[in-house]
Formats: structure tokens, C-alpha cells, sequence
């Protein structure tokens, strides 16, 4: 368990901020300028704190020097040596595990390449493997994908999810991609102006309307759990999940892989009955857990789905005009295309 407790006055800001996290990824989230990057740079001891609390399962890391904290670092930009191939890039960080580290990343190939002939997620890549290969108690990941472009995100992140169910340390993923947050982390810590306003399993915090404020109306939704069933001939993918049997398009995985699945509260329609002659694929029974009304027009509605929670947007009017509220059991419904392949993992 890695225990985190930090304060820095900077000009304008402070950042007073405390959470546990174990091991599997801990997603830091939160808008630019909240104190993301500042609380892992404590963690690493490359920020001089007001007040620094760090631990690792009992071991006070506060009082060290960063080259004596066992920690891997990767930061936006990977920061390779130029002038060394991937090998020897591989190898400044140490030995440790080499060859697993090798095949967990999908290394081998590019082993006697240079870094100006790799690709931006290649160079990722070769930057996680340095870290790995110093055989870090903790790692912290510093928005590792934000430099890169759609195509290059998803030639990383199943490595990821390779690298978070292969290793038993605890990793802080800095992020404001709500996507990548939803298929890697357990748990999650949303930051506000330079303080924790939310903290937990990501399937707790995603599906409560409490929640949308701090995460925006763009990124709000439930996290969903499942297997692939299998792969239909018109290209679609059945999943079953704790709330039901989901379709969404491609085919995502092999049958009986383990996925998760995002789904965004803006994507989902409300109904009372069954719909009959429509289009979406996805109408899943519901029951309503909670409403939180918005400022604006919206209303964020928690849905119980047989033992998961979704979450859902409508605007006040159409609440009024179902006359919902708690208790209420209704329709969920969901178009295939409205689950976009980013957010199957």
C-alpha cells in the first residue's frame, strides 16, 4: 500500500492532498493545472513539499533521496538516449527481469533499433521498459499517451493493461482522458484546484451522479465489467455483463476474455416501457438509485442493472416529464455505435 499525504503553496495555488493507493492502477484525474503532475513529482521526491507524508507499506520514502525510493518514473515524453538502441536504452534503467519485460511490451523486434527510427508508441514502450527494468516498488506514469494520436494510443494501451495485470506494485497514472482511466485503473483520485474531492474503486465513483461536476458532463459514465459471449457475422461483439448482454460494434477480443466496458451517460435513452420498432440494440431493466440535479439543465440519474450501475444525463425536462425519481423501475437503452472501440478494453 503506498500512503500519500502532500502540501505545496505555490503562487496562486495550493495543493493539500491525501489518498492510499494499492497495488494495480491508481488513476490521478483531473483538469490541467489541479495538481496532477505535482503530487507524483512529490512522490518521486523531485518536489521540494510543505508537508510530505509518503510511505510504502510502512517504509517512510518521505526522508529519501529519489535515487533511494524504488520508484519508476515515465513521463509525456520518453526521454530515451539517442545516441543507445532500445537494448542498451532497456538496459540503463538495470536487468531486472529482462526478458519478461521484453515480451510483456512487445520489445523483441526492436531491440537493435535506435530511438529516431521507433514510432511515439514504440518510444513509450521502450520508455516503461527502462522503468520496469530498475524493478520499482512504485511507478509512476505522467500522462505516458498524451503526446500521442488516436492510432498510437491504441497500440499502447493493451500493453498497459498487460503491464497492470502482470505486476503486483502500486501505479499512479496521471490522466485527464477519461477513456484510458476507465480500462486501466481499479481505483481513482479526482482532484479539484489541488484537492481530492473524490477517491475510490472507479466503478463506484464513475457511476455516482455526484461525481459529474468534477468529471464533466463529456466524460461522466459507468464502467461495466464482462465477458466476450462472441462475435456475430454482421461484425458486432456480444458481451455479457453484471447489468446484462451488451452488443458493440467490432470484434473486441476472444470469447471468454475478461473486458471492461465505458459507457457514457450522455449515450443513454429513458423509458418507462419496452420500445419496440427502434434501432439501438442495447435495453437493459433498470432500477433509479439517485438523482443529483445540476446547475444547468441536466440531471445526472444513478441506475441499478441487475448487480452493476450505470449511469445516466437527461435534462430536467424530460426527468419532469417522466415524473422520475428513486425506486423507480425503467428502461435503460443504448445504441451499439455509441460504445466506441477506445473504450473496450
Amino acid at each position: 500500500m503506498l500512503r500519500v499525504s502532500v502540501a505545496k503553496s505555490f503562487d496562486g495555488f495550493k495543493l493539500d492532498a491525501a489518498f492510499d493507493a494499492p497495488a494495480g492502477v491508481t488513476a490521478i484525474f483531473g483538469p490541467s493545472g489541479s495538481g496532477k503532475t505535482s503530487i507524483v513529482r512529490a512522490v518521486a521526491g523531485l518536489l521540494a513539499c510543505d508537508r510530505a507524508d509518503i510511505s510504502l507499506d510502512g517504509r517512510d520514502l518521505s526522508k529519501l533521496p529519489p535515487n533511494r525510493r524504488s520508484i519508476g518514473y515515465v513521463f509525456q515524453d520518453a526521454r530515451l538516449f539517442p545516441h543507445m538502441n532500445v537494448l542498451k536504452n532497456l538496459r540503463y534503467g538495470g536487468t531486472h527481469d529482462e526478458k519478461a519485460v521484453i515480451a510483456v511490451l512487445g520489445l523483441g523486434d526492436l531491440l537493435g533499433r535506435y530511438p529516431a527510427s521507433l514510432s511515439g508508441g514504440e518510444k513509450q514502450r521502450v520508455a516503461l521498459g527502462r522503468a520496469l527494468m530498475s524493478a520499482p516498488k512504485v511507478l509512476l506514469l505522467d500522462e505516458p499517451l498524451s503526446a500521442l494520436d488516436g492510432p498510437r494510443k491504441a497500440e499502447v494501451l493493451p500493453y498497459l493493461e498487460a503491464l497492470r495485470d502482470q505486476t503486483s506494485i502500486p501505479i499512479l497514472y496521471v490522466s485527464h482522458d477519461m477513456g484510458e482511466v476507465a480500462r486501466l485503473a481499479g481505483r481513482i483520485v479526482v482532484l479539484d484546484n489541488g484537492s481530492v474531492v473524490l477517491a475510490g474503486d472507479v466503478e463506484d465513483v464513475l457511476s455516482d451522479p455526484a461525481a459529474v461536476p468534477f468529471l464533466g458532463v463529456r466524460d461522466a459514465g459507468a464502467v461495466l465489467t464482462g465477458r466476450v459471449v462472441g462475435h456475430a457475422d454482421d461484425g458486432l461483439t456480444k458481451i455479457e455483463t453484471g447489468a446484462g448482454a451488451l452488443w458493440v460494434p467490432g470484434a473486441v477480443g476472444r470469447a471468454g476474455a475478461a473486458v471492461r466496458v465505458r459507457v457514457p451517460a450522455q449515450d443513454i435513452i429513458l423509458s418507462r416501457s419496452v420500445p419496440s420498432d427502434i434501432s439501438a440494440l442495447n435495453i437493459l431493466p433498470v432500477t433509479i438509485a439517485g438523482l443529483e440535479r445540476g446547475t444547468g439543465p441536466g440531471v445526472a440519474i444513478a441506475l441499478q442493472a441487475g448487480n452493476a450501475r450505470l449511469l445516466a444525463r437527461v435534462t430536467k425536462r424530460s426527468c419532469d416529464g417522466m415524473s422520475l425519481g428513486v425506486g423507480d423501475q425503467i428502461f435503460a437503452i443504448l445504441k451499439a455505435t455509441a460504445i466506441a472501440p477506445a473504450d473496450v478494453g
